[in-house]
């Protein structure tokens, strides 16, 4: 998902490429692509999250050194946002 500033062919392509749909909606001035409503409507959710996640400092600095210890302190992050 992306914003419309992202609207280009060569990055969807891109995207495609990687393996993925891209849910990106095109630019007022182009021709239209297809782009699922809900997708793009909903994706204000997950940034919110990543913006609540980011309070974290350990999170938004990234301490953690490998994968793991990371995606167990993300994780730590979800589940207490999730509780409060």
């Amino acid at each position: 998902m992306a914003d419309r500033g992202h609207s280009s062919h060569r990055f969807r392509q891109h995207v495609r490429n990687a393996g993925a749909k891209p849910a990106i909606p095109s630019k007022r001035n182009e021709a239209p692509a297809r782009c699922p409503d809900w997708i793009y409507t909903n994706r204000n959710i997950v940034e919110r999250l990543w913006a609540r996640l980011k309070e974290w400092r350990a999170v938004a600095t990234r301490y953690e050194k490998t994968a793991a210890s990371f995606s167990g302190v993300l994780c730590l992050a979800a589940a207490l946002d999730h509780l409060r």
